[in-house]
């Protein structure tokens, strides 16, 4: 099993490298194959086609770490997730342009929404919505994250997180001062 891995990482890595250098929807499985010498025999072995191995470079080096890592929050998770988008910005800012089936954006949220789940059973009443919440913060945080991402002057991550905080802070304070307690569900 290690060859397999050492092709896949190789693929990877050429894939990341061509969508540095133009959009994810110009590159082929020809080109990935032709720049890093293999043959499409061995591309189609391991990866159905070029979006499995965009969600398979966000499965091995971030999803793995995060299934080993124990976190105390949810906040932890997020200032880890942007970290590595940030530190990746260049491809998940090309990743996220991808849409319609088997894009990235269609992975990254079936993938987000078990740990997503996770926490709202930590944070939530058992009679709340929680598929409602669920769909709703994951779609939430894709927009939030693909607004990020696609800015000309992407800002570091602690600074996104620090807005992020700010916002849901001020606004979990202007709820509870709207709202009275005998009035809620």
């Amino acid at each position: 099993m290690p060859d397999s891995n050492i092709t896949k990482r190789a693929l990877a890595q050429t894939l990341k490298t061509l969508m540095e250098q133009k959009p994810f929807s110009k590159i082929s499985v020809g080109d990935i194959c032709s720049t890093c010498g293999m043959s499409r025999k061995s591309f189609y072995y391991h990866f159905k086609d070029k979006y499995d191995l965009v969600n398979w470079i966000f499965y091995t080096e971030f999803i793995t770490k995060v299934q080993t890592d124990t976190y105390d929050s949810a906040w932890e998770f997020l200032e880890d997730i942007c970290a590595y988008f940030y530190r990746e910005r260049v491809f998940y800012r090309n990743a996220m342009k991808i849409h319609g089936q088997n894009s990235f954006r269609e992975y990254f949220v079936e993938v987000m929404q078990p740990l997503i789940q996770s926490f709202l059973q930590t944070v939530f009443r058992a009679e709340v919505d929680s598929e409602f919440c669920k769909i709703f913060l994951s779609d939430a945080f894709l927009a939030s994250i693909v607004r990020w991402l696609s800015s000309p002057e992407i800002t570091p991550p602690e600074i996104y997180l620090g807005h992020l905080k700010r916002l849901l802070i001020d606004l979990s304070h202007r709820i509870l001062l709207d709202f009275e307690p005998d009035n809620l569900p």
